[in-house]
């Protein structure tokens, strides 16, 4: 069965500084039509960084969207400059937590929500971090908190409902299992 839906048409909906909402009619597999609401988004990056003594480093900010504070792993858009998600995953890392990575690597590039969300992100482990001196600011609207945590104070955070988003629930998840290959390796 064929599964591609054909454009027949395409609104422009709201154009904003993030984000922009098209409204796309389109030809389904069955020969009918239907309306999509897609948000387009320029993409983003995360990262998964791990202190040299184990721990994960996170941050606690508000998000006006959930009107609430939360904690997770450091991530920030795409800027229209950027080219290489690597070296936005650098920026972020170094503006939001004051930290330099020498080991980087790439995990996962998803797309959180295909349903009408078009954007990717690419998730990097970070490692050998250190701190900067003279760090980059962080973006004048941005405030946030760093944490060390340990895996289990990680999984309180989580229990508690700071730890609420899904790639910062993914990160505990790899973390999980990178925690279990590391002890059968003993």
């Amino acid at each position: 069965m064929e599964f591609e839906e054909k454009t027949l048409s395409k609104e422009v909906i709201f154009d904003g500084v993030l984000v922009h909402l098209e409204r796309e009619e389109v030809l389904l597999p069955n020969g009918a039509t239907s309306v999509r609401e897609i948000i387009r988004h320029p993409g983003a990056v995360a990262m998964i960084p791990f202190t040299n003594d184990g721990k994960m480093v996170l941050v606690r900010q508000f998000r006006k969207p959930l009107d609430r504070t939360v904690v997770e792993i450091p991530a920030g858009k795409l800027e229209g400059t950027d080219v290489d998600p690597l070296e936005a995953a650098k920026r972020e890392l170094e503006e939001e937590t004051h930290y330099h990575a020498d080991k980087w690597e790439e995990l996962i590039t998803m797309y959180p929500t295909p349903a009408y969300l078009d954007e990717k992100f690419t998730l990097y482990i970070a490692e050998d971090l250190s701190i900067i001196e003279n760090p980059r600011p962080l973006d004048e609207d941005e405030f946030v908190e760093v944490l060390e945590c340990t895996y289990e104070e990680a999984l309180a955070l989580q229990a508690s409902g700071e730890i609420c988003d899904a790639k910062t629930l993914y990160a505990l998840l790899y973390w999980q299992l990178r925690l279990k290959e590391m002890n059968e390796n003993e």
